[in-house]
Order: structure tokens, then C-alpha cells, then sequence
């Protein structure tokens, strides 16, 4: 069992601004999906591979449940790749993809500055979603949530960041205490650990993989000279 992060010891010199606005929309958005119904909201809004390489945005959906549906999506299949990514299947799913994007994307947004940290999270997303559709050409279940571009945030923080100290939730049967982990090994861990998830899981892992690995060749490119520099790491408080 991977540890629960619950916060980094890297500094950083700004708001989180775009990371906190990124987390704000999410959860509008899931606000919305309870509104509408979150079944309904993922068949209207996720991506779907088999309709995304036909280029159709109308067919038969297998939802998670074994129902099978013919619906008519509430936009073009291009743009069911973005909207997959802020679409979410549960208030689980929403939490713990927005607090790693909180603990991790903060210093990537650092680094990077906020209009670079958006085109890096979205860019990571679509390659992520892009990877699970090639995989699964065929499927008709819709693919959501913001893992895809979460896997981009690690992978160039593991890069930028692999010595930072996270702290973590250890539950070890009935002992319960916090420990401290270098980030190279927590995150090394997450990633290895989704080669371990089963296909009958419903979990989009190659997507994971795929977020992750962007996140690393992609990152040096997008960090800035302005932005805060991989200084020492300050001391735990």
C-alpha cells in the first residue's frame, strides 16, 4: 500500500493561483454533474474511444454497470478529450485526483509560471487520454477525470523535485503515524504501482503511465528562468 501524501517541505515563492483556480473548476464542474446526474454527465462528457477514432459523437455506450445505451454526446468527439478531463465518476475519484494536483502542482506552477503550468497540464492530459484511446481502440465505456494530467504533475515533479521530503499518512494495521519520504521513492512507487492494476479495475492506467512519462520529458521544457529556482529544501515545520 502506497502511502497518502499530506504535504511537501519544497518552498515555493508564489500563490498557487492557476493551481487553486484549476481545483476550483473541477469541483464547479462536479457540482454540475450532481446537478444533471453523474451518470448522465459522464456519457455527455467523456471520452469514449471507439466514437473518438470514428470521429462520431452518437452510438451505443457499455457503461461500468454492463447497461448498454445508445446516446447522442453533448459535443464533437474532439472535444470529448478535454471535457473527459475535468469530468469526474465520484466524490473519491474527484478528491484524490485535486489533492495531489494541491500538494504536487503548486511548485510545478512555481516553476513554471501560470500560463505555462496550464499549457503543461492540459498538453499532459491529452497525451495521457490519447495513449488510453490507442490502447483501447474499441472500448465503448467513457473515460473521465484529471489523473491523465495529475500523472503529468508528478512526473515532473519526481524530475524537478526528487529529493523533496513528503509527508504521509502510514497506516500499518491498527498503528496509524506520518513519515516522511523522499519523492523520488513515493512517486516511483505510484508509478510502478499502476502496472499492478488489473483491467477489471475499470482504472485507466495506461493513461497514468502515459501522464506520467509526459510529465517527465516534457517538464525542462516548460520551466522558466523567472520562475522559483530547486533551492534547498526548508525545514519540516
Amino acid at each position: 500500500m502506497i502511502p497518502l501524501p499530506l504535504s511537501d517541505d519544497t518552498p515555493r515563492q508564489r500563490t498557487p493561483v492557476l493551481t487553486i483556480a484549476l481545483i476550483v473548476v473541477n469541483v464547479a464542474i462536479w457540482l454540475y454533474q450532481l446537478s444533471v446526474g453523474v451518470e448522465a454527465s459522464i456519457v455527455l462528457y467523456g471520452a469514449v474511444p471507439g466514437f473518438v477514432l470514428h470521429g462520431a459523437r452518437e452510438g451505443t455506450l457499455a457503461l461500468g454497470d454492463g447497461q448498454i445505451l445508445h446516446v447522442a454526446q453533448a459535443v464533437p468527439w474532439p472535444f470529448t478529450i478535454l471535457t473527459a478531463m475535468f469530468t469526474h465518476g465520484g466524490w473519491m475519484h474527484l478528491i484524490g485526483n485535486m489533492w495531489f494536483l494541491w500538494i504536487f502542482g503548486d511548485n510545478l506552477e512555481d516553476r513554471m509560471g501560470r500560463p505555462r503550468f496550464l499549457v503543461f497540464y492540459l498538453l499532459c492530459g491529452l497525451i495521457a487520454a490519447a495513449a488510453q484511446i490507442l490502447a483501447t481502440p474499441s472500448s465503448l465505456v467513457p473515460m473521465v477525470g484529471a489523473s491523465g494530467a495529475i500523472a503529468g504533475v508528478l512526473g515532473g515533479y519526481i524530475l524537478l523535485y526528487p529529493h523533496a521530503r513528503v509527508r504521509c499518512l502510514w497506516i500499518l494495521i491498527i498503528f496509524i503515524t506520518t513519515i516522511r519520504v523522499p519523492a523520488w521513492l513515493l512517486l516511483g512507487l505510484w508509478f510502478v504501482s499502476q502496472f499492478a492494476i488489473p483491467e477489471s479495475a475499470g482504472v485507466a492506467y495506461v493513461a497514468h503511465v502515459a501522464g506520467f512519462i509526459a510529465g517527465l520529458v516534457l517538464v525542462k521544457l516548460f520551466v522558466t528562468s523567472a520562475g522559483a529556482p530547486p533551492r534547498g529544501l526548508r525545514a519540516a515545520a
